[in-house]
């Protein structure tokens, strides 16, 4: 299989579903190119193969649409764009409003209400009609012809041909109305140039609260942005200097001041400090920081001045990495929107036919010869039955829903995972590193008889071993304030223990196999011994010569979260297991104290896709979460695959989602978003749906002058997007 470039472009003047369907349709026949088009990111990601099409012929294919391309560059770029539109917006509307209204007035002072409205004679001068109604039609209506030409020369049909076709039909019959009265000065012309100004003003006012409502959708992307640092202080030629964060090179040395911003990842070469890293692990105690430990990018120096060496810099910091798992989700296509792809692919073709109908059926049976009625339906029928809203039911609630989740410390890799997570019926959690802190601790410490020198026998003799267990010890020993004796021999015998000489004593600290080997009785105190290790911990003995002196229990204890998270799932009515490699009766005790019944122990790493692969047989929809190296291979086998962000690169990478900062309980509330945003994807699909099929008709009826219609339809598209803003306030 050949390996596919990639390519981000946006794209500009995209105006409804049927447009980013049309641009989609096109690329994907091209030779080696996979497009997936956004209309509410106005983006496209598009794969293809270098050697069968290049990124310029893509673009020129765009641009052969009537469309604007331009490869993806520096969002500040696209955020001054966005306000330049939307002040451009503005002021078209304003313009728009002030000659919309006179004609507007004439509506309103005919409608068959006895309102007593004045009416000044200049107002129905058709001639100071045409002159207010045709700025509006060509100036402020200009951008709809021109995109209508282009989707029309293309050989399709967007939301632009249906506004221009029922504008200008107004527009136009109002004119020749008005030629009338210079043949015939008694004639009295049937004007519609208020429909035609006041269906544009109406829907330029949609599409400039949705332009407004959509920059609020990237929201969350913003606050991500605004984390990061924008300057930094190199050190160079032995002087420091501030330089913009751009500029800033990997083996850089770098200060960093109290209260500031680590500017990039990197590692301390100088200095001692406290760093609030809450932003990338939810952790909100700050972390100490010594020469050699890692730094990460936008986290915030609290006390002491740090010197680092750039380690990542610009695009492949650890918040850049964020930022970019959050945009390819929020720019995705989840599965669900190939339902409202399919209907507005044929949707605007079919309108224009049913208009056509209902003109030739109101003409010649429902008011026989009477062209302006006639007219009047078929132009509410084009009017209503625009489907924007369709188009934007499902990206803007993925975007919504994706940028909710990272403000929450969930990244969700696309939309077609945050749709998948809300069908899990079971959830597999790796045990070491994910249940469990993944760092062993001392619980328990028993000493028979004088307890300060057995634990001070026992910290010196564990000193010495590089064990993960022995690490443990030793930290409980500092925590004691234990002192250490000098070891004249040590030798750690694997499976047994270790033994060690301490002055002229002989120390032995292991399992009941060293004690046998050694000849140590330990029954008397084996019943301590036995309720450790059903606790699900590790309990060594301690001896001094020939005789048991203590007993220290080491676990790796469970998360404080853990419990709650399977407690939550379970409500949530998922079935949770557990995974692990030790032995049943230790994964029994940890899968007790958390809550899970389903405990699947004595797993060898490589196995444990495998069991993943078995309950899916069972018909179970799976995720999986992990955090190891060992776990990536179920991660990926799983229906959803849920990294801890606390674990390795390779684990991250293979799976759907990431869990920033190990919080457990994000694992359920990462479901409980996805479902909320199903049903919120849900809502707007059934009220776009039945908003056009519903709107047809009662505008086929004549029930529905084409103003009115020209508003619902307008507001239509503002509503969906208003209902996706609605999952920022959702409480999950």
């Amino acid at each position: 299989m050949k390996m596919k470039e990639q390519l981000k472009l946006d794209i500009t003047g995209m105006t409804c579903a049927a447009c980013s369907t049309r641009i989609e349709k096109v690329l994907n026949k091209m030779q080696g190119v996979e497009a997936n088009v956004n209309l509410a990111m106005e983006t496209a990601a598009i794969l293809y193969e270098k050697d069968k099409v290049s990124r310029n012929e893509i673009i020129a294919k765009i641009e052969t649409l009537g469309y604007e391309a331009k490869e993806k560059g520096k969002r500040e770029s696209k955020q001054q764009h966005k306000e330049e539109e939307i002040k451009q917006k503005k002021q078209k509307f304003l313009l728009s409003v002030i000659l919309s209204i006179p004609l507007l007035y004439t509506m309103i002072a005919h409608i068959p209400l006895n309102l007593g409205l004045p009416m000044p004679h200049l107002l129905m001068n058709p001639w100071f009609q045409f002159l207010l109604a045709t700025p509006v039609q060509f100036y402020i209506g200009g951008p709809f012809y021109i995109a209508a030409y282009k989707a029309l020369r293309n050989k399709s049909a967007n939301m632009d041909v249906l506004v221009a076709i029922g504008t200008s039909a107004a527009y136009f019959y109002s004119l020749s109305e008005a030629i009338q009265t210079i043949k015939n000065p008694f004639y009295l012309p049937h004007l519609y140039f208020e429909t035609s100004a006041v269906l544009i003003t109406l829907i330029l006012l949609g599409k400039l609260f949705e332009t407004m409502a959509k920059g609020r959708t990237t929201a969350a992307l913003s606050k991500l942005l605004n984390l990061q640092a924008k300057e930094a202080i190199v050190i160079r030629e032995g002087k420091e200097q501030q330089i913009p964060i751009e500029e800033v090179k990997v083996a850089d040395r770098l200060v960093v001041k109290p209260g500031e911003k680590i500017p990039v990842d990197g590692k301390v070469i100088l200095g001692r400090s406290s760093v609030d890293e809450s932003m990338i692990t939810g952790e909100s105690i700050p972390v100490e920081k010594y020469v050699g430990d890692n730094l990460i990018g936008s986290t915030i120096n609290k006390n002491g001045t740090l010197t680092m060496e750039a380690t990542k810099v610009g695009k492949d910091t650890a918040l850049a990495g964020i930022i970019r798992i959050v945009e390819e989700a929020q720019g995705s296509k989840a599965p669900i929107q190939r339902l409202a792809d399919t209907i507005s692919g044929y949707f605007v073709p079919v309108v224009v036919a049913v208009s056509i109908l209902t003109f030739i059926i109101w003409y010649l049976f429902v008011n026989p010869n009477d062209f302006p009625s006639a007219l009047e339906t078929a132009i509410a029928v084009l009017v209503i039955a625009c489907p924007c809203s369709l188009g934007l039911a499902t990206p803007t609630s993925i975007m919504v829903g994706t940028g909710k989740a990272a403000e929450m410390g969930i990244l969700f890799k696309g939309g077609e995972h945050l749709e998948t997570a809300h069908k899990i019926s079971a959830i597999v959690f790796d045990k070491t590193g994910t249940i469990t802190k993944g760092q062993p601790v001392v619980t328990d410490f028993i000493s028979y008889q004088d307890e300060k020198k057995v634990l001070q026998y026992l910290v010196s003799a564990e000193k010495s071993s590089e064990h993960p267990l022995a690490d443990a010890i030793v930290r409980y020993g500092i925590d004691k304030r234990s002192s250490t004796l000098p070891v004249k021999r040590f030798k750690a015998i694997p499976g047994y223990g270790i033994e060690a000489k301490i002055g002229n004593d002989e120390v032995y600290v292991g399992t009941r196999k060293l004690m046998n080997l050694k000849s140590i009785s330990y029954h008397e105190v084996e019943n301590d011994l036995l309720r450790f290790e059903t606790e699900g911990k590790t309990a060594m003995y301690i001896a001094i010569n020939d005789t048991i002196m203590g007993l220290v229990a080491v676990a790796d204890t469970v998360k404080e979260t853990a419990a709650q998270a399977v407690q939550q799932l379970t409500e949530l009515g998922i079935e949770v297991f557990m995974l692990t490699g030790d032995n049943e009766r230790t994964a029994k005790a940890i899968a007790n104290q958390v809550g899970i019944n389903n405990v699947i122990a004595e797993v060898l790493p490589e196995e444990k896709a495998k069991h993943v692969k078995e309950l899916q047989s069972k018909g179970f929809k799976v995720a999986m979460v992990g955090d190891g190296i060992n776990d990536a291979p179920a991660l990926a086998v799983a229906d959803v695959g849920i990294a801890i962000g606390t674990g390795t690169d390779v684990a991250i990478e293979a799976a759907d989602i990431t869990i920033l900062g190990g919080e457990l309980t994000l694992t359920p509330k990462a479901i409980s978003l996805s479902k909320k945003t199903m049903q919120n994807i849900r809502q707007n699909l059934f009220w776009a749906l039945i908003y056009n099929s519903g709107g047809i008709p009662i505008a086929a009826l004549g029930l529905l002058a084409p103003w009115v219609a020209g508003a619902a339809m307008a507001f239509s598209s503002v509503s969906v997007v208003t209902n996706s803003l609605r999952l920022k306030r959702v409480k999950i």
